[in-house]
């Protein structure tokens, strides 16, 4: 109003002043219209500022509001922050502006790009710093494999993200994404959702009753004699189970169910194991596979896995069965929207090297856009257990001898052990694995797999009375599946224990029989004998009671000295090897091995383990611990190590 009324008297002025001389009268006029539209433009600009600041203020934003109201479009995960920089310091704002000038520089290239958000993102409103994130998850579903393993390590290497970011991506990402995530070894937890709600369990059920529906509902066609055995064990100890948790007492009676020797603590748990090995046995046969799934299996699983938290083998067990079922790839879908990715990319991280195994073999099972392999049923990978950016040159397999297992014979000699926690704390004091703590990293390029078989020293004692598999027909098994693991396709080492010497000389031996098989006799450049009885041991002999000298397993009777098979295949694999020039390296223990408390037994004497080609060097350790070092720098180690790497001197090079 004061501009206004300011410019009228101006005018006034004008039109009433005195007539003046004409001189005069043009440069006053031009003052007057310079005085008049310089006060106009003053005025107008200090009225339009005053405009602009309440307008700026009338429409300033809570930010914080902002971010909440983002947060309730997506579903929040209580996972404690893994980014170390939360503490606002110099150093994290320095990040902070580094890491703002990094987004605005990807979001102007991406704009730069023809089309950069086509199809699915081309309408999507996003802030320049979100750019990236969208761009990379567009990637990720790209048709050319090399970009969308680019993106996913992108993604995986991303720690400076917002909450609601990672959830972004964990809501948009498609499956081959999101198993991609979950085998990156520096992928934040916060890209898994949780698994979606287990249905609710009926009235008057329980998991083991779930357990037992899902294991009657399984077909009985295309069964061995062992699992039809296990399958109908299962059944009549769950029944009487369930029958003496109704009546308000517990049943020890049944079909022979050894309690005594029971996986777990309690009855229930106990039960629930004996029904899982059935299913276990069950999910090695690919249309049973399908039957598990379409009967709720992998909920009632996953149910299970969660109630036994404090039972490893427990999970182990249901692990075995996911990583089965991942071998058909049609029931892929089923098992990453039952939230299953999401666990085993925990347990991937877990310090527990037998549960990061399974772990890690499952997830191979499901990635098919970096692993062509398919590992099978007691063949583990040990390293590399994520994607990695390293070349593997070679191959080193650890095959196990009689009452051994793929983790438990490859450990760390046991006096060296103070407490378990510590063993979990600081593995370079103690390892459950050495092959993956020490070996992987002293030859980061080799692919270390470990293979395990169910052994016994009784028929009484055996896992399946029905089982009476030779050492041909176990060599044929694990050959089978270590081809289906790409075994062949690189230079191969091999390590044995004991009797798993005997399968390794059995395997080559029939795989110079069959052409599809050559590439395996091809490419063994080494193999190294732990132990074994190439002509016999005196374990057939002894037991820790008279039941198990009268009846002992096929697989001890093949361990006698007057064996005819033993001989056969000494005889033949000592030509062969000859034949082939394969560097061998023999070890051998010199003291007895404790059988039980009484008996005192020198199970491979000297003359037993040489095979009669390679090296043979003597061990002041006893047949158990011929295979563990006592530590890193112990001899057995670094010899093992040194033969592994004078093998493959010139593969490791190229």
């Amino acid at each position: 109003m004061s501009l206004a009324a300011y410019c009228v008297l101006c005018c006034r002025r004008i039109r009433t002043s005195a007539p003046t001389p004409k001189r005069h009268t043009y440069w006053r006029e031009i003052r007057n219209i310079i005085k008049f539209t310089g006060s106009l433009i003053l005025g107008g600009s200090l009225f339009l500022t005053y405009e602009v600041m309440a307008l700026k203020k009338s429409l300033t934003l809570d930010t914080q509001v902002v971010e909440r109201e983002k947060m309730k479009s997506y579903i929040y995960l209580h996972v404690a922050s893994s980014d170390k920089g939360e503490n606002h310091g110099i150093a994290w704002q320095a990040r902070k502006e580094l890491h703002k000038a990094v987004r605005r520089a990807l979001a102007v290239a991406a704009k730069v790009l023809w089309n950069p958000f086509a199809d699915t993102f081309s309408t999507v409103d996003v802030e320049d710093h979100e750019c990236a994130m969208w761009l990379l998850l567009r990637k990720s579903k790209s048709e050319d494999r090399a970009v969308r393993l680019e993106a996913v390590q992108a993604m995986s290497q991303n720690h400076h993200w917002h909450d609601y970011q990672y959830r972004t991506v964990a809501q948009a990402c498609d499956p081959r994404t999101l198993i991609g995530l979950a085998r990156s070894k520096e992928s934040d937890l916060r890209f898994f959702l949780p698994p979606p709600p287990l249905p609710s369990l009926k009235e008057d059920s329980s998991t083991e009753e779930e357990l037992r529906q899902l294991l009657a509902s399984l077909p009985q066609t295309e069964l061995d004699e062992c699992i039809q055995y296990f399958t109908s064990l299962a059944l009549s100890e769950s029944s009487q189970s369930l029958a003496a948790q109704k009546g308000g007492l517990w049943c020890f009676g049944g079909n022979g169910l050894p309690y005594a020797e029971s996986f777990g603590e309690v009855p229930s748990a106990t039960v629930e194991m004996f029904c899982l090995e059935a299913v276990v046995k069950h999910s090695e046969i690919p249309t049973h596979c399908d039957s598990i799934e379409a009967n709720g299996g992998l909920q009632v699983l996953q149910r299970l896995y969660r109630l036994h938290k404090d039972y490893p083998k427990v999970q182990r067990n249901i692990m075995r069965v996911i990583a089965n079922m991942a071998l058909n790839e049609h029931l892929h879908p089923a098992i990453v929207h039952s939230g299953w990715v999401s666990i085993m990319a925990e347990a991937l991280k877990s310090q527990h090297i037998m549960e990061a195994s399974h772990a890690a073999r499952t997830l191979a099972n499901l990635d098919r856009d970096t692993v062509e392999e398919k590992y099978q049923d007691g063949v583990y990978v040990l390293h590399p257990q994520h994607r990695t950016s390293q070349p593997i040159k070679a191959d080193v397999l650890f095959i196990h001898g009689l009452m051994g297992a793929a983790f438990k014979t490859w450990r760390q000699q046991d006096s060296e052990r103070d407490l378990v926690e510590k063993a979990v704390e600081d593995e370079a004091r103690y390892t459950t694995c050495w092959p993956k703590t020490w070996l992987a990293r002293d030859c980061p390029a080799l692919r270390i797999i470990s293979v395990e078989y169910d052994t016994s020293l009784s028929d009484w004692r055996a896992r399946c009375p029905m089982e009476r598999k030779s050492i041909a027909f176990r060599s044929n098994e694990l050959l089978r599946k270590l081809k289906a693991a790409g075994v062949g396709d690189r230079p191969i080492i091999w390590v044995s224990h004991s009797m798993g010497g005997l399968l390794v000389k059995k395997m080559l031996l029939e795989a110079s029989k069959k052409p599809e098989m050559s590439s395996i006799i091809n490419n063994t450049r080494g193999i190294i004998f732990y132990s074994v009885p190439h002509h016999g041991s005196r374990l057939a002999e002894y037991s820790v009671n008279v039941r198990y000298l009268l009846f002992p397993s096929l697989e001890v009777k093949e361990l006698s000295k007057d064996s005819p098979a033993l001989k056969i295949l000494q005889d033949d694999f000592l030509e062969f090897a000859k034949d082939k020039n394969f560097q061998v390296l023999n070890f051998v223990e010199t003291q007895p091995t404790y059988i039980g408390s009484m008996i005192k037994l020198h199970i491979v004497p000297v003359e037993s383990a040489d095979l009669g080609i390679g090296e043979l060097i003597p061990v002041d350790v006893n047949h158990l611990n011929i295979c563990k070092p006592k530590k890193k720098d112990a001899f057995l180690y670094q010899r093992t190590l040194q033969f592994i790497r004078e093998s493959l001197a010139k593969d490791l090079e190229n």
